[in-house]
């Protein structure tokens, strides 16, 4: 695979974004235009992003928050780092709410930041499929871990997560759809978004959880 390059992205103002979707996708301009400003921030502590990320595989948006404040309670208050993951025992981790599977993707997260194969800060010149190829071949980071990366540490806005379950039941509820959409529908739909499907993506689970969506 050839690595290619990209510029950084500038955020459109919010005029833009919402005369980009009254124009191509008006339902998701009226959940845009009542969900107030944009307000994705950036987390530089790639660490974080990636074990918050393993915490919300496959689970509910409010789930992942809870089982989320127990991993932090690990911590006493600091923030989780390589070296404090990599000395808790994996029992307690466990304990914390994530499951045998999480717990050991966790450690082996930690393990590699600290032998140095997990180097993220090379990962932010590269295009959004370059930076998923160089994270999925960590032991427990599958594409939707990556591309929660690209949303929450580099905040590429091109970014759509058809497998996400907050993404999928907000779609399903903005547009009015019998059943949960499969990953085909939402690319069509997503399509429409283009090059802001973060921006949408981010509106969508605001639609479903109205405090700030960050990691």
């Amino acid at each position: 695979m050839v690595d290619r390059r990209v510029a950084p992205q500038t955020l459109p103002s919010r005029r833009r974004i919402l005369e980009h979707f009254r124009e191509r996708d008006p339902k998701m301009a009226q959940v845009i235009q009542a969900g107030g400003p944009f307000g994705l921030k950036r987390n530089r502590n790639y660490f974080v992003v990636l074990c918050r990320s393993i915490v919300s595989q496959q689970i509910s948006i409010a789930a992942a928050d809870t089982i989320y404040a127990r991993f932090q309670k690990l911590f006493d208050g600091k923030s989780p780092t390589p070296q404090r993951v990599a000395g808790l025992p994996e029992d307690t981790l466990r304990a914390a709410g994530l499951s045998r599977q999480k717990a050991s993707y966790m450690k082996d997260l930690s393990r590699r930041f600290l032998d140095g194969t997990l180097r993220p800060r090379q990962l932010n010149t590269l295009d959004n499929e370059a930076v998923i190829d160089r994270l999925t071949r960590v032991h427990g980071i599958g594409r939707w871990t990556a591309e929660m990366f690209l949303i929450f540490s580099l905040n590429r806005l091109d970014v759509l997560p058809v497998g996400d379950l907050g993404l999928l039941v907000a779609v399903q509820n903005i547009y009015g759809l019998k059943t949960r959409p499969d990953a085909k529908r939402v690319r069509a739909i997503g399509d429409k978004w283009s090059p802001y499907e973060t921006i949408a993506t981010w509106y969508g689970w605001r639609s479903l959880n109205a405090d700030i969506v960050n990691y």
